[in-house]
This record gives C-alpha cells, sequence and structure tokens, in this order.
C-alpha cells in the first residue's frame, strides 16, 4: 500500500514540474498576454495559466505542487491548450494524472509515410500490406500482390480486407479455411471499430457487404468480437498450389488507425520454397505500386 502510494506521489510531483517547465517556456505575447514589469521568472504566471484554463490560481497551484487534486479530462485538455502542448505532451500530462490517454486522429489516413513504404518494399520474402481504420488496404509490396492479386486493380471498397473476404470470389478461393478466416475476421472487424459505429463509411460498407453475402449477413447479426491475434493462414495459390503463412498485425506509432499486416511462409506445405519460386517468376519492373492514399471518394456505391 506505502509503495503504491509513493508511486502515486511521485507521479504528482512529475506532472507538477512537467506543467511549470511548460509554463515557464510560454511568452505572455504567445498567448495574447502583455509582456508586463517586474516578471522575475520565466514565462507565465500561475494565475495567468489558471485564468486561461478557467480553473482557480489556488487549485492550479496545488497542481503544480502536487498535491491531491485529482485534474479532470476536461480539465487536463483545458491546460494542454493553453501551455500548447503538442501530442507528445498531451499524453504524458494525461498519463501522469491517471487519465486515459485522448485519441489523436491521424493527419492523413489514408496516406502511407515513406519510411513505412520502404520497410514494406524490404520484405521481399514476406508478403505484407498496410491497413487502414476500415480496413482498407492503403499499401503492400510485390510479395503480397504476387500472393493474393493486383490490389492496384481494385478501386473504392473493393480493396477492403472484409470486401475481400466475403465478396471477392477469386479471393474466397483461396482462402482453404473460408469460414474459419472469414468468422474470425468479421469478429476482429467488429471489435476493432466499434468506435467507428454510425461513420458513413463503415455503414455503407456493412451495407454493400450484407446484399453481397448471405453469411455476412447472418454472422453479423450474432455480434461475435475477438481481439486481434497472430495466427495462421493456409492458401490455395493457382500456381503454387497449398501454401502455410504465419501472419501478424502490428500498430503503426504515429497513426493509430493503421497497421502493418505481415505474412510470414512456414516449412510446413514447402511453402518458402514455393514462394520463392512464385516470386522468381516476374521482374521487380512488373511489380505493382505501393499503394494508393484511400479516400471515401473512391468508395463504389453499395
Amino acid at each position: 500500500m506505502s509503495e503504491n502510494l509513493a508511486t502515486i506521489e511521485a507521479r504528482r510531483r512529475e506532472s507538477g514540474d512537467f506543467l511549470r517547465s511548460r509554463r515557464e517556456r510560454l511568452a505572455p505575447a504567445s498567448v495574447g498576454l502583455p509582456e508586463g514589469y517586474r516578471r522575475r521568472t520565466p514565462g507565465l504566471r500561475r494565475e495567468e495559466v489558471a485564468m486561461l484554463a478557467g480553473v482557480g490560481t489556488t487549485w492550479y497551484t496545488w497542481l503544480e505542487q502536487g498535491r491531491d487534486v485529482r485534474p479532470s479530462a476536461e480539465v487536463l485538455t483545458a491546460l494542454a491548450d493553453t501551455l500548447r502542448l503538442d501530442t507528445a505532451e498531451r499524453r504524458h500530462l494525461f498519463i501522469l494524472n491517471d487519465r486515459p490517454p485522448p485519441e489523436t486522429a491521424a493527419t492523413d489516413p489514408g496516406r502511407v509515410c515513406e519510411p513505412l513504404q520502404r520497410m514494406l518494399a524490404s520484405l521481399t520474402q514476406q508478403p505484407a500490406y498496410v491497413v487502414g481504420k476500415r480496413w482498407d488496404v492503403l499499401a503492400w509490396n510485390r510479395a503480397a500482390a504476387m500472393l493474393f492479386g493486383d490490389y492496384g486493380k481494385l478501386q473504392g471498397d473493393e480493396r477492403n480486407i472484409m470486401h475481400l473476404v466475403f465478396a471477392n470470389e477469386e479471393h474466397r478461393k483461396l482462402l482453404v479455411d473460408w469460414e474459419t478466416v472469414a468468422r474470425m475476421s468479421l469478429a476482429m472487424f467488429r471489435s476493432d471499430n466499434a468506435r467507428y459505429a454510425g461513420d458513413p463509411d463503415f455503414e455503407r460498407l456493412v451495407s454493400t457487404l450484407k446484399k453481397a453475402s448471405p453469411e455476412f449477413r447472418e454472422w453479423w447479426q450474432r455480434h461475435e468480437v475477438l481481439r486481434p491475434l497472430t495466427g495462421h493462414k493456409r492458401i490455395r495459390h493457382p500456381e503454387q498450389g497449398l501454401m502455410s503463412f504465419e501472419h501478424t498485425s502490428l500498430s503503426v506509432t504515429d497513426q493509430p488507425d493503421m497497421k502493418l499486416v505481415v505474412y510470414t511462409p512456414v516449412e510446413t506445405d514447402g511453402t518458402i520454397g514455393k514462394l520463392a519460386e512464385l516470386l522468381g517468376q516476374a521482374s521487380p519492373r512488373e511489380a505493382p505500386p505501393w499503394g494508393q492514399p484511400w479516400t471515401p471518394s473512391q468508395n463504389l456505391e453499395p
């Protein structure tokens, strides 16, 4: 108990020191206040921060002193805005005060940064692609195109993982254990995207899939959810036959709604050799582009 209390008190002191450091770096003019005279310390005064954030001066002083005042998320947001905190600083402030960090929208959820594109290209022996918040395929490497098909030929909703699984017959034929994969994918999709319920793009995709797939229509009503899992997937490739892969999904640090999905070939079914043979059939010049940004305007109408 004493150890927990000591940890809490240490975090409060750290939070107070952090607030003071950010207060002292701000010039009064940067927040619309006059410089005035007789400023013995750099930056803003405590009473100025309190006024701008809409809290009491005494209460804010206690907060900087590390006392047990327990600010709400709304107050922390007001302080973060007043002190001009960036995304990392805002998250740090919330964590120190034992509040869930605010979710930040990606600056461009449909565009994959160049470092991640280069990482995709470097995975020459592992099919990999990047998906956005709605599981649209935003970028892919040559190995993924050779294994699953050229995503560049798909438009709008067609280039969505759920659409590929439930409404694309060619893709469905690739999946040896289609029903298991489809049910698990649907449960993970629903769990992963619960916070977007009601979003027009999600609602339109669900409506489209209900019309296209009786299985999706039936299983969607069951409200099954499953957290993202690492697992195995068996592919029946039209040229190489049965192939087995381990697959894993990795979050992209600065894009919380973006994931990198990587398929690693295993020895089962001679997959490593089959993949090497498949990738040797085409020159790099024949590889598709890394990907194209997804925007709602690209979507197909239901």
